[in-house]
């Protein structure tokens, strides 16, 4: 269930608040997470693709093709892991989003916040007036 806009509002200031009071601990405590995630899933991918060498090799020395394909299976899937691990992790000074948010194009959520908060500002100037 996603945040509403004030919960939103609320974390980002809770976030710059502990970054004025501890950037240390704050740093510490960005490293986890997806970045740490993602990185892990890179180096998983390069010790399979290794071992995709391994298996290949071992293929062609005992001369059994089928070991040689599943060594070069191994060694493509591996590599397909690492790129795509390699191009979602987030760079170290870069925040982190909700799934399915754009990282990318930050303009479209900043005008959704303001859209929302000018929706927001007429409702209550409605429910301002039907109170009078």
């Amino acid at each position: 269930m996603p945040l509403s806009e004030h919960e939103q509002r609320m974390l980002e200031q809770m976030e710059r608040a502990l970054y004025a009071e501890d950037p240390k601990f704050a740093t510490a405590l960005e490293g986890s997470g997806l970045r740490t995630y993602t990185r892990r899933r890179v180096y998983q991918a390069v010790a399979g693709f290794l071992v995709g060498i391994a298996l290949l090799m071992a293929g062609m020395v005992a001369q059994q093709i089928w070991i040689s394909v599943v060594g070069f299976l191994v060694m493509l899937g591996c590599a397909v892991l690492a790129v795509t691990g390699w191009r979602k992790a987030p760079k170290p000074g870069e925040q982190q989003q909700a799934p399915g948010g754009a990282s990318a194009d930050r303009r479209p959520s900043r005008q959704r916040r303001s859209m929302m908060n000018r929706i927001e500002q007429r409702w209550q100037r409605r429910r301002d007036e039907q109170g009078q």
